[in-house]
């Protein structure tokens, strides 16, 4: 899966981007961070919406928290950017929010990531304290 790699504030950032959906469970997730983490060192990773199966997205199905607990447990900080608001589900929205005034997963519409190429998305910096609606990685 290509990726590239952005520096910001002294953090190098992978920035997965999108496409087909090509993280369709927690192994195949596992495996590309893995991989990057081996690659490069990185272990801060900014992966697109579109990136991920549209099953991450129905919470029922358990997809995305098998993947977001394997983030924890290889001590992975990731953001996942994109914009939801054709998402009208509450627990889906819930846990965006949620999500956001945690430490280890932020998501937020309409964000956008520097980096190299024209038109890819960016993270912002980090910041002390809660700020809502901002997109950080720690």
């Amino acid at each position: 899966m290509p990726y590239e790699i952005v520096e910001r504030d002294g953090m190098r950032i992978a920035v997965i981007s999108g496409g087909a959906a090509q993280i369709r469970d927690a192994s195949s997730d596992l495996d590309l961070a893995m991989s990057i983490r081996y690659e490069t060192g990185i272990s801060r990773l900014a992966i697109d919406k579109e990136a991920l199966c549209g099953d991450f997205f129905i919470l029922s199905t358990g997809v995305a928290g098998d993947i977001l607990q394997k983030f924890i447990n290889y001590r992975f900080k990731a953001a996942i950017y994109g914009d939801y608001t054709g998402y009208t589900s509450k627990p889906l929205r819930d846990f965006i929010r949620e999500s956001n005034r945690g430490r280890d997963f932020f998501k937020n519409s309409g964000t956008r990531v520097d980096g190299p190429a024209a038109g890819a998305h960016r993270p912002a910096t980090r910041r002390r304290g809660h700020q809502r609606g901002r997109f950080r990685i720690p």
